[in-house]
């Protein structure tokens, strides 16, 4: 079923009964041509785009719980393209680029609002630390506006800018491209789209183990629903990354940190903008419900669990009201954390591994829900040819070896 304005009136004059699911839960086949391990926001994108752009549509993604329940319903919905070395600034631009024309292609509405991200300069290394993000910007094809004191206040009128701030602001930069997207939505629509196309979601299905042929290529996939023959398997399940390459027998530079997120309890418009600050450690928006969506660092000790620690739960809910100090009577409504996957230059992995048939896409850390388009093209590219898109080159898990790091630690705003 397409969705229109036109089938809004016939589900209404038939009492919205005659809507069919967005997608199949079917039995998984015997063989695939591929299998997508983990069936987030990367997974689904990857078989979306190898059935619509590459023909391959005898595909399966297989979901360890339910659609989108990992990293891709656990974040802070932000999306932007802000980087400061070449790659990254590509990498993130093309998937914002996708991402502006995503809801008329998956003919799902995504919400995307692109409301204007502004990062903060709270000291005068701030203020030369922008200049110079801002002009590398620049010099990458991307916009970004420079911003006075006064400025922000303009922009930001929660903000506080009285002469006793905590943190005074001193200026500070925008991307007007960036804002948020409904992370759910970016996840059905892709599933919907994929399923339309004939892939296979299943859902409630782990992978228990590999089967290799003699030459240590991957040949099937072993899970409790039985054994699935794949002819190319790929990896994207974020901050489980490390315990599926230890199932297949190798490791990855890939450490598992819990990142928190919270909202409060709904209020009127209050914020219009998404609103970082390096100096306190935290960021803020305002979803469409009202809520004010809350986040901060890394809780920094190894972790699995989709929880966090009260002790960073705590110091960012000090950092947003030492920024907006009006917000001091709101009440949190939920908390929860996703398990981000950390490499040593923060950084993502996307292509093969040192298994034959076996593919990865891992290491966005905290900057995976904003490269889910560009992350989805670029991995199936690599699992449909065998070959490395243009865009994934610099990405490859052999920088580790070489040396040829890109370090985008400072590129999510918030020292993790």
């Amino acid at each position: 079923m397409r969705y229109s304005a036109l089938a809004l009136v016939r589900g209404a004059l038939a009492a919205h009964r005659n809507w069919t699911p967005a997608w199949r839960s079917p039995e998984p086949k015997a063989s695939y041509d591929v299998v997508i391990i983990g069936g987030g926001g990367h997974g689904l994108a990857a078989a979306y785009y190898l059935a619509r752009h590459h023909g391959i549509r005898n595909v399966a993604v297989l979901e360890r719980g339910w659609l989108g329940g990992g990293n891709t319903g656990r974040n802070t919905t932000v999306v932007r393209s802000n980087y400061l070395y070449p790659e990254s600034a590509r990498l993130y631009d093309f998937s914002l680029k996708l991402y502006e024309r995503l809801s008329h292609e998956l003919n799902f509405n995504v919400m995307l609002s692109q409301r204007g991200h502004i990062m903060l300069a709270q000291s005068r290394h701030d203020l030369e630390s922008i200049a110079r993000w801002a002009n590398a910007m620049h010099m990458n094809g991307i916009e970004a506006e420079l911003l006075t004191r006064e400025q922000v206040g303009e922009l930001i009128p929660a903000i506080d800018l009285s002469p006793h701030a905590r943190y005074p602001v001193l200026g500070g930069f925008m991307q007007q491209r960036g804002g948020t997207a409904r992370h759910d939505a970016v996840a059905w629509g892709y599933a919907r789209a994929a399923d339309a196309l004939g892939v296979d979601i299943i859902q409630n299905c782990e992978v228990t183990g590999f089967v290799k042929a003699a030459n240590g290529a991957v040949t099937a996939i072993e899970t409790p629903r039985g054994r699935i023959q794949a002819g190319r398997v790929g990896i994207a399940v974020a901050g489980h990354s490390s315990v599926l390459a230890r199932l297949a027998g190798f490791r990855l530079p890939v450490t598992s940190f819990a990142l928190q997120a919270m909202v409060t309890e709904p209020i009127k418009p209050r914020l219009d903008k998404v609103v970082i600050s390096p100096g306190t450690g935290a960021y803020v928006s305002q979803s469409d419900k009202g809520e004010m969506v809350i986040g901060g660092g890394l809780d920094l000790f190894p972790s699995y669990a989709q929880r966090g620690s009260f002790a960073v739960l705590q110091s960012v809910v000090a950092a947003t009201l030492a920024i907006f100090p009006s917000f001091s009577r709101l009440r949190l409504m939920r908390q929860w954390a996703g398990i981000v996957d950390v490499v040593h230059d923060s950084s993502p992995i996307i292509g093969p591994t040192p298994v034959p048939e076996l593919y990865i896409n891992c290491g966005w850390g905290t900057g995976g829900f904003k490269a889910i388009p560009a992350g989805g093209w670029l991995f199936a590219h690599v699992l449909a040819t065998g070959r490395n898109h243009e865009l994934a080159e610099p990405f490859q898990l052999e920088r580790f070896i070489t040396g040829r790091l890109i370090d985008e630690a400072a590129a999510s705003g918030i020292a993790h």
